[in-house]
């Protein structure tokens, strides 16, 4: 998976759970990793 705000390749653990979250979108999901997760605060406005 790629985040969609930096297009870096999102990290799983062993279990193949992202390091990371998702947000929805207009009932999309889209993947944020988590050093795009710390740098901005308000996800929604960065991807909308």
């Amino acid at each position: 998976m790629k985040c969609d705000i930096c297009n870096e390749n999102v990290e799983e653990t062993f279990l193949g759970k992202i390091i990371g979250t998702f947000v929805r979108i207009n009932s999309k999901r889209k993947v944020v990793c988590a050093n795009c997760q710390a740098k901005y605060k308000d996800l929604k406005e960065k991807l909308s």
